[in-house]
C-alpha cells in the first residue's frame, strides 16, 4: 500500500479523517518514528473530497507498518470486547 513521494517518503496509511491519522501518528512517534501528515488540513475543510496521508521515510516503513499493525489489532480487540458486553483492562492490550 506504500506509495513512495520523490523526496524519500513513503505513504503507510491513509486516513478519511483527521483524528484517526492523528491518533495513528502520535502511535508511531510514541514508538520513535518520526512522520507527518499531509491532506490533513483538506481533509477537516471537506471531509468527503480529501483523505490524510501518514508518511515516514522509506527506512522506517517496515516498523511504521509493524506500529500501525499493532495497533488495529489492539482497537479490534477492544471493539470485539465491547460488541461481547465485556470490559477490557489496558494491562489486557499490553503483550
Amino acid at each position: 500500500m506504500s506509495e513512495t513521494t520523490g523526496n524519500n517518503l513513503v505513504t503507510v496509511a491513509t486516513y478519511p479523517e483527521p483524528a484517526s491519522a492523528q491518533v495513528a501518528l502520535s502511535a508511531l512517534e510514541a514508538a520513535g518514528i518520526s512522520g507527518f501528515l499531509q491532506g490533513e488540513n483538506a481533509n477537516g475543510l471537506i471531509p468527503v473530497a480529501f483523505t490524510a496521508r501518514l508518511l515516514v521515510r522509506a527506512e522506517d516503513e517496515a516498523a511504521a507498518l509493524e506500529v500501525l499493525g499493532a495497533q488495529d489489532a489492539s482497537l479490534e480487540e477492544v471493539t470485539a470486547a465491547e460488541l461481547a458486553g465485556e470490559h477490557v483492562a489496558d494491562s489486557d492490550l499490553v503483550e
